[in-house]
């Protein structure tokens, strides 16, 4: 992941969460890691791999796009164009901070953006057809970073890699492990993880993209819980 500039630090950056669900009908897990001590943001706490939307991301080719539905969600109350970005980050962050594939196999057409050099030599192409955007969340005013995160579920079945071997990961997540959804709560985890969680675990026996999409939206003015549902919104 790039290293964000003295700009970024004060801006809201667009970004993209995974969460693989892993035995979803027998013994659902969720692939959970633990942030660094000297990180910035959520310093040790445990999270779902993800992060910010690079301007490589754009140009990315999907050898399969979102379902419709879930690009629908994501181009509510957002710039135009998005969802393929995020999609794209999404399988990225997925890739950098775990080491899983989530892809086609097949060679990349065109010229390989820097940040996606090692997954481009995986031999895949990103796939988003298996993704699930589910949650949406502002970082509140205040905090050393703000995100515009959205948050995406897919079934570890997708995945095109051992869904074991972390070996291909980088440092920025440690004690990657496959957390059983019941027990998950009991980490030390960000507040709005817990409620994505909450979240999870009411949709865990649905495996259909969610009707609308919470939408946790924290501005200078006040806090809304707003559901995102293809269509322009109205305060």
């Amino acid at each position: 992941m790039s290293l964000p500039s003295a700009e970024d630090k004060t801006r809201i950056r667009n970004a993209a969460t995974v969460i693989v669900l892993r035995d979803r009908l027998s013994n659902p897990r969720i692939l959970m890691g633990q942030r660094g001590a000297k990180a910035v943001f959520m310093p040790n706490k445990f999270v779902f791999p993800g992060g910010a939307v690079d301007t490589g991301d754009a140009q990315v080719p999907l050898a399969a796009p979102l379902p419709e539905v879930c690009a629908d969600r994501l181009s509510e109350d957002a710039a135009p164009g998005l969802a393929g970005a995020l999609a794209a980050a999404a399988v990225r962050e997925l890739w950098e901070e775990t080491g899983l594939v989530l892809g086609h196999p097949c060679s990349w057409p065109g010229d390989v953006p820097p940040d996606w050099q090692s997954f481009a030599a995986t031999g895949h192409v990103p796939d988003a057809s298996a993704l699930q955007f589910v949650f949406r969340a502002l970082t509140p005013p205040g905090r050393p970073r703000r995100f515009d995160a959205r948050f995406f579920l897919v079934d570890a079945e997708a995945l095109r890699s051992d869904p074991d071997d972390f070996s291909a990961a980088s440092d920025e997540l440690s004690h990657l492990q496959w957390v059983p959804l019941e027990r998950a709560r009991s980490f030390d985890m960000p507040f709005i993880t817990e409620v994505v969680l909450a979240e999870i675990q009411g949709r865990v026996g649905d495996t259909n993209p969610p009707a609308s999409v919470p939408f946790f939206k924290n501005n200078d003015e006040e806090s809304l819980f707003l559901r995102l549902r293809g269509h322009r919104m109205t305060e």
